[in-house]
């Protein structure tokens, strides 16, 4: 008689994190503003938010924007705020700087969001590999804010998973 193969994974009290699962939907967008500028270097104010005006702000509904100038042109402050208002209400979040720096933002909001109490005491692998961009940060949000409640915290796969927290 063989024995049976039991698979300790799936019997074991781990819980797996996939940060992939709070992806939010929705596309995104960049807003490049360096058309809006004289040669491509140069903000005037007047020229800037006379572009800014006739923009067609309906593109970016319900959109994730990542506003942003590709040149190395120096942008004051109050340009993008000037974006940020007109995409308020438009647009689901807006900020100023990369694709990357949005999906930080998105997750960040997200994470401080989720209630942590239901892993109090638990052993957490937090999930690595995921096809969507869930960004770098958003592994560390997470750590960090699991940490107070959970009893361990790794990180990987349940057969391949390196220890980072064990409370003592």
């Amino acid at each position: 008689m063989q024995d049976e193969i039991i698979n300790k994974v799936a019997q074991s009290k781990l819980i797996t994190f996939n940060l992939e699962d709070y992806y939010p939907k929705g596309e995104r967008m960049v807003l490049d503003i360096k058309d809006w500028l004289y040669e491509g270097f140069i903000l005037k104010e007047k020229e800037f938010r006379a572009f800014v005006e006739e923009h067609d702000w309906s593109q970016y509904k319900d959109a994730y924007v990542a506003m942003h100038c590709s040149t190395d042109a120096i942008i004051p402050g109050w340009a993008y705020l000037l974006l940020s208002v007109k995409l308020s209400g438009i647009a689901k979040k807006a900020v100023q700087g990369s694709l990357v720096d949005l999906e930080t933002s998105i997750y960040q909001s997200i994470i401080e969001n989720i209630d942590v109490s239901e892993y109090q005491d638990k052993l957490i692998i937090i999930k690595g590999c995921s096809k969507k961009p869930v960004p770098a940060n958003a592994y560390l949000f997470l750590a960090e804010r699991l940490k107070p409640v959970a009893k361990s915290i790794m990180y990987g796969e349940a057969c391949s998973s390196v220890p980072l927290y064990k409370r003592k």
